[in-house]
């Protein structure tokens, strides 16, 4: 009950819960915050660390599953990640710290930063920024999964088969450079799944509507396509499976910023 208090308001009013104070107070809030987020990410970091060699194998997945397949039979007999100096190890370990950590720490440094913020937004405002925080970790996941369950395997196979064509013989998968490809796309799926949401919140404030969408939508598809081009791995095949579910995404921002303009009247007020 606190909790949704905290989140909501103490009413159901618009109004702000925060009275005014002096600024050394907020100051002293926001060191406050700062520290809390900076414990709780270290702590996190730490307590990863048991359960790096599990996020490894979990890495290693998509690779597993493409050896699996019948024309990489003799591959899959010695293929595995290796690493070429001592401080390998090390250097993955921390790796899946820093990122394990972050991602770990994500709901309680929201919870400190809200704690911060929040006093100070009207309960509108409060609506809107935890709508867009939940659509933004369904979306971030969503690309995450897609990344993880598809794209992975398909840009390996895709660079595999160009080494195969080039007659390059492909003995092992250095950890670090796959590591850093993994995790780049995965972050990369997830950050390109925020840009409808992005668009959606400018729509529903008005800051851009839904026939500039329509007019632009030769620019919006160069730009995907080369959004897709920078964040995905050096093959066109995932550079196609980003694109295409963005290109879906952006036509429903269009449907959705439409559906708000009718409920507000400013559809009309255009059309005139």
């Amino acid at each position: 009950m606190k909790i949704g208090r905290f989140f909501m308001g103490a009413d159901g009013e618009d109004e702000y819960n925060d009275p005014p104070r002096p600024f050394i107070e907020h100051l002293i809030d926001l060191r406050d915050c700062l520290i809390h987020c900076g414990i709780t990410w270290v702590a996190c970091i730490i307590v990863i660390i048991p359960f790096a060699p599990t996020v490894l194998k979990w890495l290693q997945a998509p690779i597993a599953k493409l050896l699996t397949q019948e024309r990489y039979a003799k591959l899959a007999e010695h293929m595995s990640l290796q690493t070429m100096e001592a401080t390998g190890g090390f250097e993955v370990l921390f790796k899946i710290m820093l990122w394990g950590g972050t991602v770990l720490a994500l709901p309680l440094l929201f919870f400190f930063v809200s704690r911060f913020v929040f006093p100070g937004l009207k309960r509108s405002e409060r609506m809107i920024i935890l709508f867009s925080l939940f659509f933004s970790t369904v979306l971030f996941l969503s690309g995450v999964w897609m990344a993880y369950a598809a794209t992975l395997s398909i840009a390996i196979d895709v660079l595999m088969k160009v080494n195969q064509w080039m007659g390059l013989d492909l003995a092992f998968f250095n950890t670090m450079p796959y590591i850093t490809l993994v995790m780049k796309t995965l972050v990369a799926f997830g950050l390109a799944f925020q840009v409808p949401l992005l668009l959606v919140v400018l729509g529903w404030f008005g800051m851009i509507s839904s026939k500039t969408l329509i007019g632009q939508w030769r620019v919006a598809v160069v730009v995907i396509f080369a959004m897709a081009m920078v964040l995905t791995p050096p093959d066109p095949i995932s550079q196609i499976v980003m694109a295409v579910p963005m290109m879906f995404m952006y036509v429903l921002c269009i449907w959705l910023i439409r559906l708000r303009e009718l409920a507000t009247g400013r559809l009309k007020k255009e059309g005139d």
